[in-house]
């Protein structure tokens, strides 16, 4: 494990679900940790556990909102995540999000070219919309629709990744881009609307198990720890290239699948019911992660039952805390 003494980090989103697993990592790795977040989609729950470990500061601050660049007078590594992921959170937010995306992204590249920093994007599946190709590799321009209801997170962060391009051929900026495709686990938010979380929590609750479409869609799942080591991977080698990389599970599983699954290992009498198809709703998405292979020697190791008991143990704590509140 590479060590960062004490280098100086950004994590923009570091409230959310992936933030503070990465934040966790970098800590663990000595880094200093500056946690940027404006708690739209976050929680502070998330962080509340790193106050009183060495090196973690938390900023409170919209990323959209001007003058990053003043704010560090040295920074190593900044690590773009800011920006909602779920689509009852972003769509709530359309407008929101896409300023997230676009102004979030340009303030932080100001702030790496104006340190000398390397800079990570949290790309995403999402910029491959409902693919005709399958499975999706970097190389894929997609098919996104650019007027429809998940078009301000996919053109947003579609626009994010140009920005990153961009700033690296007019102003050389250090930037590293990752595409990542579904993730799970524990410390996912209640209302997180994603399937896993959204399975489970019905499961725990004895309510129905909603899946939109006829459940034939594809997903695959990418546990939360290799995913964090494939960012790591990623930003902290100096060899492997700017991206993009798609960082994800290739094991390929049904929602109807999913669902029956998380039954069984909840153990509930749960029934599975069907509803209209969402708006844009991509039927197969699955990553070859051929580069990442070859440029990370990276490759997720969890399998996705192994992952679920996990997440389901942390959401059967979530539940049973009287306090527990959607956040």
């Amino acid at each position: 494990m590479e060590n960062l003494d004490g280098r100086i980090c950004i994590v923009a989103g570091g409230a959310g679900f992936l933030g503070q697993h990465l934040i966790a990592a970098l800590l663990n790795r000595r880094a200093h940790v500056v946690c940027v977040d404006n708690l739209s989609t976050g929680s502070m729950a998330s962080v509340a556990k790193f106050s009183a470990a060495k090196g973690f500061q938390f900023c409170a601050r919209d990323v959209a909102e001007p003058g990053f660049s003043n704010m560090f007078r040295h920074v190593d590594y900044v690590f773009n995540l800011a920006s909602p992921a779920s689509p009852v959170k972003y769509q709530a937010d359309q407008i929101g999000t896409l300023n997230t995306n676009f102004l979030g992204a340009r303030n932080l590249l100001d702030l790496a070219t104006a340190r000398n920093a390397r800079f990570f994007q949290a790309s995403t599946s999402e910029v491959y919309g409902n693919p005709a190709q399958h499975p999706q590799n970097e190389s894929y321009y997609g098919n996104v629709n650019s007027m429809g209801i998940r078009a301000c997170y996919d053109e947003g962060k579609r626009v994010a990744e140009a920005l990153c391009f961009a700033y690296n051929r007019e102003r050389h900026t250090d930037i590293r881009v990752a595409r990542i495709f579904n993730t799970y686990g524990p410390g996912m938010l209640l209302d997180d609307g994603r399937a896993v979380s959204n399975f489970v929590t019905q499961a725990l609750s004895g309510q129905d198990i909603t899946i939109y479409g006829d459940g034939s869609q594809t997903r695959s799942f990418c546990y939360v720890d290799d995913l964090i080591k494939g960012i790591l991977a990623l930003t902290l080698n100096d060899t492997v290239g700017i991206g993009p990389v798609n960082l994800g599970n290739p094991e390929e599983i049904t929602l109807t699948a999913l669902a029956e699954t998380i039954c069984a290992l909840t153990g509930t009498m749960s029934k599975i019911r069907y509803l209209e198809l969402s708006e844009d709703d991509p039927m197969r998405r699955c990553p070859d992660i051929s580069t990442a292979k070859a440029k990370l020697a990276w490759s997720p190791e969890v399998k996705l039952k192994d992952g679920l008991v996990k997440t389901i143990e942390h959401f059967r704590q979530v539940l049973d805390q009287p306090e527990a509140v959607s956040s």
